[in-house]
């Protein structure tokens, strides 16, 4: 729940600013198909960090990721039980709201889909909000979480994700704006209603598509 998170801090109050100024927006569109770079965005050969001033620390032993809502078959998932899923590598860019972007980085881990072949969403399933061990929350249209690239990922550039970065465990939905990808991530609910996470009610776009700069509330 966002009452859990902690205190406001000066990235939060940062990037309240940036949206309510509609800080780095260039009016440009393009096109995945065509634009490897996103309109406003530059290069970085490192991966920034970014979060909400706490880093959890999450123990294997203890673990665990919860899929709830609109599912015929929620359940809960030890680490081992996690790992057990069927493995998938893939290469992806990443598309940070903050405006940096970074170039072919390889992921291990769970494919999506093969979660959600677990889960078996229910017809009334549109959408997911995600929630992780900060207290972090965020939503995607189910459409998006079940792309074909998205990936529950363990492992960056061939080592287990660091702390920093949401290891043990996190979502990557490259197509989407970086804050989407949740880190540490801890549950997932099916709803059938869109509803706002944390960023999104602090100014920022409900969906987030790089490519059409959809970075704000009213973009």
């Amino acid at each position: 729940m966002q009452d859990d998170l902690p205190e406001d801090s000066k990235l939060t109050r940062t990037k309240r600013a940036w949206a309510a100024a509609g800080k780095f927006l260039t009016g440009r569109e393009a096109r995945p198909e065509a634009d490897r770079l996103p309109p406003g965005q530059h290069l970085v050969t490192d991966w920034p960090v970014l979060d909400l001033g706490v880093e959890p620390e999450v123990p294997l032993a203890t673990w665990q990721l919860r899929v709830t809502g609109f599912a015929a078959n929620p359940l809960t998932l030890t680490w081992e039980q996690f790992n057990a899923l069927p493995q998938h590598t893939s290469r992806s860019d990443i598309h940070c709201v903050t405006t940096w972007s970074r170039y072919d980085n390889d992921w291990q881990g769970v494919p999506v889909r093969a979660l959600l072949d677990l889960v078996q969403p229910l017809p009334m399933a549109e959408f997911v909000m995600l929630t992780s061990h900060d207290g972090y929350t965020t939503n995607l249209p189910l459409e998006d979480f079940a792309s074909e690239e998205a990936i529950l990922a363990t492992h960056w550039q061939g080592q287990p994700l660091t702390r920093a970065h949401g290891g043990p465990m996190r979502l990557v939905v490259p197509h989407l704006y970086f804050w989407k990808s949740a880190k540490w991530l801890k549950s997932i609910e099916l709803i059938g209603a869109d509803r706002a996470g944390f960023w999104e009610k602090n100014g920022y776009h409900m969906y987030g598509d790089p490519w059409r700069e959809q970075r704000y509330t009213d973009d």
